[in-house]
């Protein structure tokens, strides 16, 4: 490996070296990929203690950086979250490997046979804030799907990455697979993140999971392309056919289960006509549990609600707090999510169908959900064993990006010395 003092270097030659690793993948057997994950499954928990170790240098760095509580959520590990990573794993190694799947087949006059098939994208460069299970997720999808992948971590999370992703190409080693398939930048200089975004010659596509800021760094300045993961500024309504005990359910679970997740509720919508009933008691049990309600001017008549700012509104706080409005109806909640939305993921509660078919219809969010805890927008939920991330965007990827969608296709054409007149 160059020199870490030399940035430029370091990164042309991971990204060689990862682009190498990408033409073994392409035709990896199925078996071997999947030993692969599942050996780094049983390394994982054979290393969790090591693992926990080098978290618990990861939480003092920071707790030093003053990061707030939601965010050292998100960053720690124990044994518990690591079996959910030893999980993740085992189930990505399960899934059916995509490459080479036939999506569509056909015969033309020409006597031709026509297949589209899935097949890799080649090199993901993966960055990413503090959650360091990402790197066991983004590692075990792009190697199911046979892409190359390189990691950025965020600085926060340096130790744990690092420790989980030894055990990663110790799965590699296991199944006789390309080390450099799954390769760890070994810096927190941000200038490596700048090379990344620009390696075009070797990357195929950027996958950015965080924050607004580093998602709008990556989109700003990336000249590979880019996979957009935006904020989650998800919004539960509450329309008037809502069934109380479901609504209270799903709000409590939606905005306090982890707020520190992009599926986490930020704002709720309340028809006006439940304000006195139902919108009164779910703020209420909202301000019990500890969240604090930032209220418009309706709403902020209720006990312990602080008032909303015009800042409150698209707001992703990842945290212990929620922005509440009234609306007249199930189009004043579609008018205020297209204007504050995120295209992440928003719920509606409701009996009325024809309403829940208005809200899907007419939004256009990558995920709509009705009376279910939008807590559940994720990949592992979906059944795909992980996620590399949340594609807001409309382009190839859209929602939880599983193996699958970690593909391209190509077109195979067979003849029989078939020539065009």
């Amino acid at each position: 490996m160059k020199d870490i003092a030399d940035i430029p270097a370091l990164m042309a030659q991971i990204g060689e070296q990862a682009k190498a690793a990408s033409a073994v993948l392409a035709f990896a057997p199925a078996e071997a990929k999947e030993l692969a994950l599942t050996a780094a499954a049983d390394a994982v928990w054979a290393r969790r203690a090591e693992i926990i170790a080098a978290n618990a240098k990861d939480m003092e760095f920071g707790r030093n950086k003053g990061l707030s509580d939601a965010m050292m959520d998100r960053l720690m590990l124990d044994e518990d979250r690591i079996q959910g990573i030893v999980d993740g794993l085992r189930a990505v190694a399960a899934q059916d490997d995509p490459v080479g799947e036939v999506l569509t087949e056909w015969d033309r006059p020409s006597g031709l046979n026509i297949q589209r098939v899935r097949t890799p994208l080649g090199v993901v460069g993966v960055i990413y804030e503090s959650r360091p299970n990402v790197t066991a997720d983004a590692g075990a999808l792009c190697l199911k799907s046979g892409n190359a992948v390189i990691l950025r971590g965020g600085s926060e999370s340096f130790h744990s990455s690092g420790a989980i992703h030894a055990c990663l190409v110790e799965g590699l080693k296991t199944a006789g697979l390309p080390e450099h398939a799954i390769q760890l930048v070994p810096t927190r200089d941000r200038a490596a993140v700048q090379e990344l975004l620009t390696m075009v010659d070797t990357v195929d596509v950027i996958v950015p999971r965080g924050g607004k800021g580093l998602v709008g760094l990556v989109q700003r300045e990336a000249r590979v392309p880019v996979f957009a993961h935006l904020e989650g500024i998800v919004h539960i309504y509450l329309d008037a056919a809502a069934e109380p005990q479901k609504a209270l359910n799903v709000v409590l679970n939606a905005k306090t289960r982890r707020t520190g997740i992009c599926g986490a509720a930020e704002c709720l919508l309340i028809h006006e006509d439940l304000v006195d009933t139902l919108g009164r008691a779910v703020i209420g049990a909202l301000v019990d549990t500890g969240v604090t309600v930032h209220a418009d001017k309706t709403l902020s008549k209720f006990k312990g609600t602080i008032p909303a700012t015009d800042d409150d509104w698209g707001k992703e706080y990842l945290d212990m707090d929620i922005a509440a409005r009234v609306v007249s109806d199930v189009d004043g909640a579609i008018a205020h999510i297209r204007d504050f939305g995120s295209n992440h993921t928003d719920c509606i509660i409701t009996e009325d169908d024809d309403v829940a078919a208005r809200f899907f219809q007419r939004l256009d969010s990558a995920i709509l959900m009705r009376n279910a805890s939008t807590q559940f927008a994720d990949g592992g939920e979906f059944g795909m064993g992980a996620e590399i991330g949340i594609a807001t965007g409309k382009m190839h990827a859209r929602g939880p990006v599983g193996a699958a969608q970690l593909t391209s296709f190509k077109y195979l054409v067979v003849g029989d010395g078939t020539t065009r007149a």
